[in-house]
C-alpha cells in the first residue's frame, strides 16, 4: 500500500551506482573506468582508498537482493557499467558483462522489484578518455553504440531507463573544478562536455524507444534551490548565476530546446564562451536534446544560499549551525525537495518527475553490532517524504521516491569515509548490516506509518 497519501502506482526505492558498488575491477573482462584511473593517483580521494572492491556487489548480488526483498521496495535504481560492457568503450560487446546485468534484472523481476536502469553513472571507460572524453564529439556516438547494446540485451524486460546521472557532475566536477574524474579545470571544456551529455541523451532515447518500445525514459538532473544570502542586488545577481549554471543550463536545452540566455552572455563576458552562438553546438543539437522523454529524475540534497564574490561570482554561505548538517557539511532542508519539484512542475512541466535520489551521510551512533541507530538519517527520510507528499498534494507528478543509499559504498573523492546507506556496509568482511533507517523505511513502505516506532522495527528478524 505504501504511505498515504501517495499514488497506488508509486515507486518506493532505494538507489545505487556500478562504480560505487560492484567492485571486481579486473572481473569478467571489464575495462578501466576513468575513476578507477581518478583513484589510482595519490590525493585524489580524501581517505586514500579506491572502488576496485567496493562493496563486491558483483559476487554477492544475489544475497544483496534478498535484502532489497526484504525491505519491501518496489524498484531499485542502478547503473550498468560501461567499461563492463563494452572494456573499450566501444567496439566488441563484452558478453559476460552483459550476462552479469541480465541474471541480476531477471532476479529483480521474479522478486517483484522493478529495475530501474541508469546508463551512465560517471564511469566512462578510461579508452574513451584517453581519445578525449566528453569533449570529444565521438563520445556522443560511442555513447549511442552503448546505449543500443544494453538495450537490445535488457530491452525486453526494463521498462525505466535512465540516459546519465547528473550531468552537471560530470561537467563541473569533472572538467571544470577538477575535484572528480577525469580531474581537469578548464571551463570551457565543462561547457562543451554537457552539451555532448544532453545531444547524447537525445540521440539515447531514440535508440530506447527502438529497443525498448514502450519503456519509460528519462534523465536524471541534481537540482536545488538557489537563495541569496541577502536581498542586495549583487547576492541576487549571484545567485541568479549560480540558478543558471546548476539548474538552467540543463533544464532549458531538455524542456525549452535553448541555453538560458544570461549565462550565455554571463560565459561569454567570463571567456568561457567565444560568443553566443558556441561552436560546439550544431544545427539540429538542440532539437535533438529536446526529444520528449516520459519522465525527470530528480536528485535532491539541500539548498544553496550565496553572496556575491569580489568579482561577483556566487559564494556560498552557510546559514545553519554544524548540528543541522550531514557528515558532507550540507544543510538538512527539506523544504527544498518541495520547492524544487513545484518549480520544476510549473516552469518545465515535465509528464512525471521521479525522486531518484536523496538521503543523508552521517556518522553511526555506539552501539550493539546487530543494533545500528540512526535517528538523524530517520528523521531526514522522515521530513523529505513528508516534503515529496505535499508536492504529491500540490499536483506534481510525483512517481517516485529513490533513497540514496541502499548501503554505505566508495562515495567518489570521499571514498569510503562518508556513508549514506540504509545498511552498513563494514568493508573488510563486507557484512551488510540494516540500520535503524532501513527498519523504518522498510516499515514506512510496508504500513504507511511514517511515524512507526524504531524499537518495534528492530524487534523484526534482520536479513
Amino acid at each position: 500500500m505504501g504511505p498515504a497519501g501517495f499514488p497506488p502506482d508509486f515507486l518506493w526505492g532505494v538507489a545505487t551506482s556500478a562504480q560505487q558498488v560492484e567492485g571486481a575491477a579486473d572481473a569478467g573482462g571489464r575495462g578501466e573506468s576513468i575513476w578507477d584511473r581518478y583513484a589510482g593517483v595519490p590525493g585524489n580521494i580524501a581517505d586514500g582508498s579506491d572502488p576496485r572492491l567496493a562493496c563486491d556487489h558483483y559476487r554477492r548480488w544475489r544475497e544483496d537482493v534478498g535484502r532489497l526483498s526484504w525491505l519491501g521496495v518496489n524498484a531499485y535504481r542502478f547503473s550498468i557499467a560501461w567499461p563492463r560492457v563494452l572494456p573499450a568503450g566501444e567496439g566488441s560487446v563484452n558478453a559476460r558483462g552483459l550476462d552479469f546485468y541480465d541474471a541480476l534484472v531477471d532476479a529483480l523481476l521474479a522478486a517483484g522489484i522493478t529495475p530501474f536502469v541508469t546508463l551512465n553513472h560517471w564511469d566512462l571507460p578510461q579508452a574513451l578518455q584517453d581519445r578525449g572524453g566528453w569533449t570529444s564529439r565521438a563520445t556522443v556516438d560511442a555513447f549511442e553504440g552503448f546505449t543500443g547494446a544494453v538495450s537490445r540485451r535488457l530491452g525486453d524486460r526494463v521498462r525505466h531507463w535512465v540516459t546519465h546521472n547528473e550531468p552537471w557532475c560530470i561537467s563541473h566536477l569533472g572538467y571544470e573544478q577538477g575535484v572528480h574524474a577525469p580531474g581537469r579545470r578548464d571551463p570551457a571544456a565543462s561547457l562543451r562536455v554537457a552539451h555532448h551529455l544532453l545531444l547524447s541523451h537525445g540521440r539515447a532515447v531514440e535508440v530506447l524507444r527502438r529497443n525498448s518500445p514502450g519503456a519509460q525514459a528519462g534523465i536524471v538532473l541534481i537540482l536545488s534551490p538557489i537563495e541569496p544570502a541577502s536581498p542586495a542586488a549583487a547576492d541576487r545577481d549571484a545567485a541568479r548565476r549560480l540558478d543558471g549554471t546548476f539548474n538552467r543550463w540543463f533544464l532549458d536545452p531538455l524542456y525549452r530546446g535553448a541555453y538560458p540566455a544570461d549565462v550565455v552572455a554571463d560565459r561569454v563576458r567570463l571567456g568561457h564562451l567565444s560568443g553566443p552562438e558556441p561552436d560546439f553546438v550544431r544545427p539540429g543539437d538542440l532539437a535533438c536534446i529536446a526529444t520528449p522523454t516520459d519522465f525527470l529524475g530528480v536528485n535532491y540534497y539541500s539548498r544553496t544560499v550565496v553572496k556575491a564574490g569580489p568579482s561577483g561570482e556566487p559564494q556560498g554561505v552557510k546559514t545553519v549551525p554544524d548540528h543541522e548538517l550531514t557528515d558532507m557539511g550540507w544543510e538538512v532542508h527539506p523544504q527544498g525537495l518541495h520547492e524544487t519539484l513545484v518549480r520544476v512542475r510549473d516552469d518545465y512541466a515535465p509528464g512525471r518527475i521521479h525522486v531518484t535520489e536523496t538521503g543523508a551521510a552521517f556518522a553511526d551512533a555506539p552501539g550493539a553490532p546487530e543494533r545500528l541507530a540512526d535517528e538523524r538519517r530517520i528523521e531526514f527520510l522522515r521530513s523529505h517524504i513528508d516534503a515529496a507528499r505535499r508536492a504529491v498534494a500540490d499536483g506534481v507528478p510525483l512517481g517516485g521516491f529513490f533513497v540514496w543509499s541502499f548501503m554505505d559504498n566508495f562515495e567518489w573523492a570521499q571514498g569510503f569515509s562518508k556513508r549514506f546507506g540504509l545498511f552498513h556496509v563494514d568493508y573488510p568482511t563486507q557484512r551488510r548490516t540494516p540500520r535503524d533507517s532501513a527498519f523504518w523505511y522498510r516499515d514506512t513502505i510496508a504500513r504507511g506509518a511514517v511515524e512507526t516506532s524504531v524499537r518495534q522495527q528492530n524487534t523484526r528478524r534482520l536479513p
